[in-house]
């Protein structure tokens, strides 16, 4: 399985909850509350679903009972429980986006890095806008990369907008439509007006 590419840090300091992160192994971040989950979708194809969420319920479980009763009540809040008994390379992209949640949620994190949208059809895209604000108002923090401007305008309660690579704007969603800079930034010139 191929590892997903992480850039190391050119300089600055991470901070959660007080305890300096700059540099740590992704698992000890994962310990202290911390979930994670990524644009390209890579499940454990040859495990079934269940044993999945198992695996990333294991990072704060103390035996396999206690992981696998996260995972079953994890799989019954992001409704995937009906899937539980199939092979993960058998799911279509989007339950396969859901499991990447999932597994995510099996870490029980205060904060949620998120890729939601790539790749989904309109009907996945509203499942995940779904899960993503049942996830958020169980009290969970997100941070979403997204391009799409309708899953940030519908599940966010403040956006930071970003064009190559600097801050262009930041404010609430309301703030940001009406955003010249957004709008040039995001639509192009003409539908920009000052």
């Amino acid at each position: 399985m191929r590892q997903a590419t992480v850039m190391p840090m050119t300089g600055g300091q991470v901070v959660f909850n007080g305890i300096d992160i700059t540099g740590l192994k992704t698992n000890k971040i994962c310990r202290i509350g911390i979930g994670r989950t990524f644009q390209v979708v890579k499940p454990l194809g040859r495990l079934t679903v269940l044993d999945n969420v198992i695996a990333a319920a294991f990072s704060k479980s103390k035996s396999k009972s206690e992981a696998c009763e996260k995972a079953l009540e994890t799989l019954e809040f992001c409704e995937l429980d009906h899937r539980k008994d199939i092979l993960a390379k058998s799911l279509p992209i989007g339950e396969r986006k859901r499991l990447e949640i999932t597994r995510a949620m099996a870490t029980q994190p205060e904060l949620l890095l998120d890729e939601t949208a790539a790749g989904l059809n309109p009907s996945e895209l509203e499942a995940a806008i779904k899960l993503i604000k049942k996830i958020r108002d169980n009290g969970v923090t997100i941070i979403i990369v997204e391009h799409i401007m309708k899953v940030m305008m519908t599940i966010s309660d403040r956006i930071h907008a970003i064009n190559f690579g600097r801050t262009i704007a930041e404010g609430t969603p309301q703030e940001m439509d009406n955003n010249p800079a957004v709008i040039k930034a995001y639509l192009g010139d003409k539908y920009a007006q000052d």
